[in-house]
Formats: C-alpha cells, structure tokens, sequence
C-alpha cells in the first residue's frame, strides 16, 4: 500500500513538472497582443501591450511609425507596453500588429480598425456644399410661401370688404 502511494505522488509531481515546462519556455516568446481601443480614428493613440516579452521589444504596423515596447514588471507574467500614434494618411479599415521581442515575431491579423473622420460644423457632411437638387427643393419651398402668402393676404382683404 505504501509503495503504491508513494509511486502515485512520484508520478503526479513528474506531471506537474512535464506541464509547467512548456510554459516556462513560452515566457520568452511574446504572445496575446492586445491593442485598445480595437476602432480609433486617424490620429489617435493606441496603447499596445504584449505578454511574454519581458525585455521590451518593437511593434510594427501599416497604421503606425515602429513603436518601442517598454518592459512592464509584476505580476506572474511579464509584459512589454508601448503607445504608437495612428498616421494620419491611415486608410479606414482593419490592420495587423506585429511584434518583435527575445528575437522572436509574432503577428495578430486584424489587431484594430482605424475609422475615417467626420467633417465636424456641417453635420457631418462629406459635400462642400449645397447640391442641384438641394437648391431646387429650397427654391420650391420658397415659392410655395410666397404664393400661400399672396392667397392669405389677397383672403384677408377680401374679407374686409364684407
């Protein structure tokens, strides 16, 4: 009975050890790339952060200059974070990360979408300026006031002749 307690402990503790050691190399590669906010406009920041790259590290991307990551300490799991700044040429749309630490790259496709810009005082507007049709449909309401107008004074003249 005691041997076979024993052998059961021996045989748990080499598990334990046999699935750590995976994890314990992974510390040295960089993995789960996060960028928030994941929708920004041209122009924004973007705060970058990565696991595993505990010597900081270079992210790149089409959206943005190569961005240093500076190491960040505590916790279980060391991480590298850096700010990269959205250009402001940027085309809407979604784009990749990626990220160079201990020698090693990783890419997250589709990290963050850059949106594009409203024209803000116009209402959003994207035209400079009133339109054909906008100017047809102003004139038209136009005319049909100054012709209600002229009925509703030419009725109250009417009227007082009564």
């Amino acid at each position: 009975m005691r041997n076979t307690r024993a052998l059961a402990v021996t045989g748990a503790a080499v598990a334990a050890l046999g699935l750590s050691a995976p994890a314990a190399v992974a510390w040295d590669t960089p993995s789960n790339i996060t960028a928030l906010p994941s929708v920004i406009a041209r122009g924004g920041q973007l705060t970058i952060t990565v696991d595993g790259c505990k010597h900081g590290g270079t992210a790149t991307s089409n959206a943005f200059s190569p961005t240093t990551l500076s190491p960040v300490h505590g916790g279980y799991n060391e991480k590298a974070k850096g700010t990269a700044t959205i250009n402001r040429n940027a085309r809407p749309g979604p784009y990749d990360i990626t990220v160079t630490c201990n020698g090693r790259s990783l890419t997250k496709p589709q990290a963050f979408s850059v949106i594009g810009g409203v024209r803000g005082g116009i209402g959003g507007s994207s035209t400079t300026g009133a339109t054909p049709t906008d100017v047809a449909i102003g004139g038209g309401l136009v005319a049909a006031a100054v012709v209600g107008g002229g009925v509703f004074w030419m009725r109250r003249r009417a009227e007082r002749r009564i």
